[in-house]
């Protein structure tokens, strides 16, 4: 089975927001396939918010959804920082709230080349 290429912006440091072990687990691989490194990880808005504040990373996929919280807030926190984000959720685009609702989004479920291509959306 051949590998895709490398996405746009190869070896960046990501950060993962979702509260779905599998999903969370799933992106990072996903995520190292494409050459790129997982630096945090979290499943709940007051972590999440912690490593967005904190974190040294390139990069953040946030769940819209975390337990009944949205990721607003942190993607706000990224916005200020200057770090690109994108969201994964089931709702596709149609779950973003403004200020977000031009935002990249990666609808779930999702295949390699459906991240791959969503990065260099975010990236490109």
């Amino acid at each position: 089975m051949s590998q895709p290429a490398p996405a746009a912006g190869y070896g960046r440091r990501v950060i993962i927001v979702d509260d779905e072990m599998m999903i969370t687990m799933l992106l990072e691989e996903m995520l190292v396939t494409l050459g790129h490194t997982v630096v945090g990880i979290a499943g709940r808005l007051d972590s999440a918010l912690d490593l967005a504040r904190s974190a040294e990373a390139d990069i953040a996929i946030l769940d819209v959804n975390l337990n009944g919280e949205v990721s607003f807030p942190v993607a706000k926190v990224l916005a200020e920082r200057g770090l690109p984000f994108m969201f994964a959720t089931g709702y596709g685009a149609l779950g973003l709230e403004a200020p977000f609702q031009n935002a990249v989004t990666l609808k779930k479920p999702f295949e390699l080349k459906d991240l791959s291509q969503a990065l260099e959306r975010l990236l490109g």
